[in-house]
């Protein structure tokens, strides 16, 4: 099985349930683990074979997924602003509540990125300054 295939999984009452539409599978379990194994049973019946992850989807989800998002890009505001006024990883680490690792892996990708982008145009021409 090399093939993943995406689905979400809605709760109802007490079941999830999925639809894996580009198959015309539906599936359903107790728990995440036995909608994913109904689904992989379903896509074998039908002839595919696959494995199955499935993303809970539910109002409250949805929220605490965007509210993670919205802290990770206030750490990397936090992070690159502390970094800019040559704070030590470890004070960064203390003053974000965020784990040494974290920070020196934002502060990486950023070195990364800035190395990756062309260097700045000059403000002067072949004539003078524009």
């Amino acid at each position: 099985m090399s093939e993943i295939i995406m689905g979400q999984a809605h709760r109802r009452s007490r079941t999830w349930v999925t639809h894996l539409a580009e198959h015309g599978v539906y599936a359903h379990g107790r728990t995440l683990r036995a909608t994913e194994a109904n689904a992989v049973e379903g896509l074998e019946l039908v002839g595919v074979r696959a494995e199955v992850t499935l993303t809970p989807v539910t109002p409250e989800l949805e929220t605490l997924r965007a509210a993670d998002d919205a802290r990770e890009r206030a750490l990397r505001a936090a992070v690159h602003a502390l970094a800019l006024r040559r704070t030590t990883r470890h004070d960064i680490a203390l003053a974000t509540r965020a784990p040494a690792w974290q920070v020196k892996q934002i502060l990486a990708e950023q070195t990364k990125k800035d190395d990756s982008q062309p260097p700045a145009e000059s403000a002067t021409t072949a004539e003078g300054t524009v």
